[in-house]
Formats: structure tokens, sequence, C-alpha cells
């Protein structure tokens, strides 16, 4: 095992997770929690590939797959905004509509070949920087210096911008923020389509660049619910999501490398001669993913990490006399 293999590509394929965490946070900092995030995620990856395959445009492909995502989670805006249902509920839902609708379109779509992919390369400079450079700016995916983009601007934009605090506002005192002027339907629904955008373009990430493809529901591979609890281990903070993310993706990959037949310095793997034990490995992000979850389910819990106070709870409009 090369530690920096491990980690350059952790680093490549925790984008994937950092996109559709950085959507769910902006989701739920609004107020409205999407448990829709794998069903997005999927349509998204589906959707993108198909274009891209149809037209021979990668970037094409990319679009469509973030309007996608972004399309089927107005659908969850519409059912827990207008409606002001369940959002545990409908967040399922829309995980198993659009799992089902990229089966159902994808149809085939496996068998499609090769397919022209987004660029990766290099960073001149940095990438000769040492150990640094290795892991995040050599032969990356395009994509991956997006995320390294996106992430302190995410940051800056939640703290430090007059859009942040409104955000901010809706999803603490949605009932002041009203009062004070500010559309509380209209940015739960804008923040709503940026999640879904954003869990889009994490599907496409991984069809068009991370694990080029179209493999049913294996191409995602419940990264949507890694994704999900990684906002609760983030604390809604962008910045602690890209750390987990990027960690969560060495993870899998020291996984793989550690069900060879030879571990760390040539000795023998116990992880490769008893399976048990790799399907133990194979357990531990998703395990962790629902360890988190639970922990963020208790609302005295959810209060001392910082959860946003009006998180899944539906806003209704006092009339004013």
């Amino acid at each position: 095992m090369d530690p920096i293999i491990i980690l350059q590509v952790g680093v490549a394929t925790g984008t994937v997770l950092l996109f559709a965490t950085l959507g769910e946070i902006y989701a739920e900092r609004s107020g409205v929690l999407n448990l829709g995030v794998e069903g997005m995620m999927l349509l998204g990856a589906m959707s993108a590939y198909s274009i891209a395959v149809s037209t021979g445009s990668p970037w094409l492909g990319l679009v469509v797959g973030m309007l996608v995502g972004g399309l089927l989670s107005l659908l969850h805006g519409f059912v827990t905004i207008h409606l002001q249902a369940d959002q545990v509920v409908s967040g399922l839902s829309l995980t198993f509509l659009g799992t089902g609708l990229s089966l159902i379109f994808g149809e085939g779509l496996s068998k499609a070949g090769t397919i022209s992919l987004l660029p990766s390369f290099s960073i001149p400079v940095l990438a000769h920087v040492p150990l640094v450079g290795p892991v995040f700016f050599t032969d990356q995916n395009v994509l991956v210096y997006v995320g390294y983009l996106m992430v302190p601007a995410a940051w800056y934009y939640i703290n430090h911008t007059r859009p942040g605090l409104h955000l901010r506002a809706v999803g603490e005192h949605p009932a002041a923020a009203d009062a004070l002027g500010i559309n509380v339907y209209r940015l739960r629904y804008v923040y709503v389509f940026v999640g879904g955008v954003l869990a889009g373009l994490a599907g496409a990430a991984i069809s068009l660049s991370i694990s080029p493809g179209w493999f049913s529901e294996m191409t995602t591979s419940g990264q949507g619910w890694i994704a999900v609890g990684l906002v609760i281990f983030a604390q809604w903070n962008p910045l602690r999501a890209a750390f987990g993310s990027y960690v969560f993706g060495a993870l899998r990959r020291l996984i793989l490398d550690l069900q060879g037949p030879t571990a760390l310095l040539g000795v023998r793997n116990p992880f490769f001669y008893n399976p048990y034990l790799g399907f133990f490995l194979q357990m531990v992000p998703y395990a962790f993913t629902i360890l988190v979850l639970v922990i963020g389910s208790r609302e005295a819990i959810r209060k001392r990490i910082g959860a946003p106070a009006a998180l899944g709870l539906p806003f209704v409009r006092e009339e004013r006399g």
C-alpha cells in the first residue's frame, strides 16, 4: 500500500461526498431536511452519463445531471414547504423515486461503451510541493479543483454575507425572519434546489470522472446516506465537511487495499485470508454513518452540536391583521 496513492484517491472520491454534503448543508441550514440525496445522486449520475453517451459531451452531461438533481429536489420542496408534509417521509420517498427512475431510464446504459470524460491535470508548481502536491494537485480531475474552491466560498457565503445571514435566519428563527420581511418560503425553495443541484453534481462526478460508467444502483453505493451523516459530523460547517469527506474517501480506498494478499511492508494480510474481516471493514463507514444519524436524531444533542433550530419543522406564516 502506498499512503500517497491512498490519500490522492481519497481526495478524488471524497469530492463526490463533498458536493453532496455541501448541498445538504445548504438545504438544512434553511430548515429543510432532505434524505433524498441518494436518489438525486443516482438520477444525476444516470442523466449525466446518458447525455454524455448520446452527445459525446461530458460537459453537457454534467449540466444536465445537475439540473435533473435540482428539479427532483423541487418535488421534495413542494411537498415539505408548500404542503408542509413530514420531511423525513418525503425525503425517503424521494430516494425511492430517484432510484426507480434512474433504473428505468438507465436500462441498457451500462452497455453503452466508452465516452469522453471530464479532464484530469496537474497544477504547475503546486504539484511539486512535498507531500501536499502529490496528494492534492497531481493528476486530479477538474471537479476536484472545483471542490477546493467551493469549500471556502460556501463557508464565507454562509458566515460573512447578507444572503448567508438570511439563510441562517430562516433555518434558526423563520418567524422572526418573516417579520423582518425575508421571504422564508422562497429562500427554502432556493436552497432545497441548490442542494439538489449539488447532489446531481455529485452523481455526475461519479459517472463522468471518478468511477466512469453506469452500474445501476451500485453507481453511488450508498454515498448519499454517508453525505447526510457527514452533515451532522461536520456540524453544518463546510470546512469540516471537506475534512470529513476526504477522510471517508481515503478510508474507502484503504479498505480496498487492505483486502489484497499483502498489507503494508509486505506483511501477510489477515483481511485477505479471512473474508469476514474484509466484510467488517466494508461495513465500518456505513456503521459510522448510522451512528452519527442516531446521535443527530436526539434533540438535546442536536442543539448541543449546533443544528439549525427549525430543522425539520414546517413554517406556517401567521396572518397579520
